[in-house]
């Protein structure tokens, strides 16, 4: 890490002990809390609801201190799992210091660390989310002897009661990268996006979405918080925090903000895209000189080939599948396209050929411009907000790794590829031989459970997980429910109600 990444981190801590956060220790936060003036500690973690939790702890002296940041503390299992009976329920919860952030919204200086979980026998929790990631990930890496990275786009809505006076009102679905007056909400991303900073996460940028409407007495602005790709288990943990954040900095301003693949029918969802990577040395393997690598195509292939088992884990409530629907930016038959915005897996524009535009702006300029390919990455575009994100992050990577590893993976991606939008007339022929992705909770289940196989090889999901989810998502019972509420507009609103607040 150079001069200027410490210097120029958001992350309070990373400036202060002036070492990047993979390289914090225990001594390491001792000192911070006791040079920073910290009065508590709270233990945060993901348990089987995808949500944060928390253990707050009051700093008594520096030896209570080295203690729960050394030995954790017992949980109640089975209040956090439901495959965890309560005669056998404690866990331990251990600190991972590399998490360590400023509460920004607590009363007092408060020092956040997430955490895993650990059974009696001192083993990492095979069923936990996060040691379901890792050991996806070890797995990955054992086999391709490649890495991966990943990272989100997290699209979210706000909604507030339509002000009185509306001197620049929104134009319906025309939001995106709109401005200030026309965007209300931009100084609430743009804080959100500087607290989400100092809580560690790697933001590429944000910016106004497409959906933006009026009922009658609402106000709806969709926004966008795109982060940078990180080594997988470390994206999977920003998107966690951030939506914390969202949902905390809602509650500071009293408004309420949804997460939720979508909000009413015939305005845009919002989906949580996930672009992905792979690194060997620290070189990006996604491009061959100047065109996307055989290696890419067959994570590809492998992402396609499992892409209805992936739903059970990024689409897992009943009104994901009213965003999944045809003639809107969300795919639903199973292929990819170079910058295709209407497939499946995307490979979006990158930085590989003629890049001398900023010098065409900018005559002055005289630096060389050599086309990079670090930037290069594939969009995987079905999941949404109601994503389990650690369940749905292993998953992408088992398919990729499957595409890697499996002999017919190059020939099957090459037998999806579509060069056009799909949803063009002309195309009609072409789109009835693609499968497409299943239209329920039901389904996406029943996908699950044929290919279950993959998942739980090594033991990385266990079988009860498995079932868990697959029973989970059949008891919405919502086969063929799109079909069931078109032009049912107060059903529809009462399912959106209930799925509001998603993961």
């Amino acid at each position: 890490m150079n001069e200027s990444e410490i210097t120029l981190n958001p992350n309070r801590l990373v400036r202060y002990l002036r070492k990047p956060a993979y390289e914090f220790t225990k001594s390491d936060i001792i000192q911070f809390v006791e040079d920073n003036g910290i009065e508590m500690i709270n233990f945060r973690y993901v348990a089987e609801d995808g949500r944060l939790k928390t253990l707050s702890f009051i700093v008594l002296n520096i030896e209570h201190l080295d203690s729960i940041l050394t030995y954790g503390e017992r949980v109640d299992g089975s209040s956090l799992f439901s495959f965890i009976e309560a005669g056998s329920s404690d866990l331990y919860v251990i600190p991972r210091y590399r998490t360590a952030f400023i509460n920004p919204f607590a009363a007092v200086p408060t020092l956040d660390i997430l955490c895993s979980f650990y059974t009696s026998d001192g083993k990492p929790l095979e069923s936990a989310p996060e040691y379901i990631l890792h050991k996806a990930h070890q797995s990955f890496k054992n086999a391709t002897g490649f890495t991966f990275k990943a990272m989100g786009e997290l699209e979210y809505y706000i909604i507030t009661p339509i002000p009185e006076t509306d001197l620049y009102p929104a134009t319906d679905q025309k939001g995106y990268h709109a401005s200030e007056p026309y965007t209300k909400w931009q100084e609430f991303r743009m804080e959100a996006m500087r607290l989400i900073s100092q809580a560690g996460g790697q933001i590429k940028y944000g910016h106004s979405e497409v959906g933006n409407f009026y009922d009658e007495t609402n106000y709806y602005e969709q926004q966008e918080i795109e982060f940078l790709p990180v080594d997988v288990e470390e994206a999977a943990t920003q998107l966690v925090i951030a939506k914390w954040i969202l949902r905390m900095l809602a509650k500071k301003h009293n408004i309420l903000i949804s997460f939720a693949p979508k909000i009413t029918v015939g305005k845009a969802g919002s989906g949580l895209h996930v672009h992905f990577l792979v690194e060997k040395d620290g070189e990006n393997m996604m491009v061959d000189q100047q065109n996307l690598s055989v290696t890419a195509k067959k994570a590809i292939g492998g992402i396609l080939d499992l892409a209805g088992a992936l739903t059970a884990f990024g689409n897992t409530i009943p009104t994901s599948y009213l965003r999944l629907v045809p003639h809107q930016e969300a795919p639903t038959n199973i292929c990819w396209g170079d910058r295709n915005r209407s497939v499946l897996v995307r490979v979006p524009l990158g930085w590989l050929g003629n890049l001398d535009m900023v010098k065409n702006e900018n005559p002055k300029e005289n630096g060389s411009i050599k086309p990079i390919k670090s930037k290069q990455t594939c969009e995987l575009r079905s999941g949404d907000g109601s994503a389990d994100i650690f369940h749905y992050f292993a998953g992408i990577l088992l398919a990729a790794k499957h595409g890697l590893t499996m002999k017919n993976s190059l020939a099957l991606a090459e037998s999806l590829y579509m060069d056009v939008n799909i949803f063009d007339q002309k195309y009609k022929e072409r789109k009835e031989k693609l499968k497409s992705l299943p239209t329920s909770c039901f389904d996406s289940a029943e996908e699950l459970l044929k290919r279950r196989s993959v998942f739980e090889e090594e033991f990385i999901f266990p079988s009860g997980v498995i079932d868990r989810v697959a029973n989970m998502l059949k008891a919405h019972n919502d086969q063929n429910l799109s079909e069931k509420l078109y032009g049912k507009h107060k059903e529809i609103a009462q399912l959106v109600e209930n799925y509001l607040h998603c993961q």
